[in-house]
């Protein structure tokens, strides 16, 4: 089994090494375009010509799947990367409102993500599918993914977002970047004992093994 794994920076490591642990043997590709980071702050037009250039080792290499480590890859590319290549299995990456409003036990959640991906079409379905009746309170999270592909990580920035997320009432916070995974504990430590945080990375294994009718 070949997957081969995009993201724009250093988050698709994180989501490579959870599948890597899931299946051992598979052989993981990883490619990132670092070079036009942020994606969060583009616009759609230019996130889908990056996201299709920066794809084309993983088309040539004839991975099984392709998983786009990116939430902003994700809501503005994969429904074209689909279009223009019908025979190759994709795996995109959403913020998990579905999973905040099973369970949110306050109604109110805290949604982690940048800029792109909150003003997509696809994030406003999903609020809409699964998010009637929910708070939902979106952070200004867009120097987030800059600083950590830096490795400049300002604590007392995260520190003051969460906790007024926290303070707002927030009992379910969603990393919607997979940059933000690198964080993750931090983000945890910070919400211990008054709020769940979450990530995609088990639910792409799933979704892997899924796809191609993995036991």
């Amino acid at each position: 089994m070949k997957l081969g794994v995009f993201d724009s920076g250093i988050g698709g490591e994180a989501i490579a090494a959870s599948l890597q642990s899931t299946f051992p043997n598979a052989e993981i590709i990883t490619v990132n375009d670092r070079a036009h980071i942020p994606y969060g702050n583009r616009t759609a037009s230019e996130v889908i010509s990056l996201t299709d250039t920066a794809i084309q080792p993983l088309l040539v290499a004839d991975c099984d799947i392709i998983i786009l480590a990116c939430n902003t890859a994700t809501a503005l590319a994969i429904d074209n990367l689909r279009s223009n290549y019908p025979h190759q299995k994709f795996i995109g990456i959403e913020p998990m409102i579905k999973a905040a409003a099973d369970q949110t036990n306050t109604h109110t959640i805290a949604v982690c993500a940048t800029p792109a991906t909150l003003a997509s079409d696809k994030y406003h379905q999903l609020v809409q599918k699964f998010g009637t009746g929910l708070n939902i309170i979106e952070p200004d999270c867009k120097t987030w993914a800059q600083m950590i592909e830096e490795n400049q990580i300002n604590y007392h920035l995260i520190s003051q977002i969460i906790n007024d997320a926290c303070d707002n009432g927030a009992d379910v916070i969603v990393l919607g970047c997979t940059h933000y995974h690198w964080i993750k504990d931090a983000v945890v430590n910070l919400a211990h004992g008054r709020a769940t945080v979450i990530e995609p990375s088990e639910a792409i294994g799933r979704r892997v093994k899924t796809l191609l009718k993995l036991s």
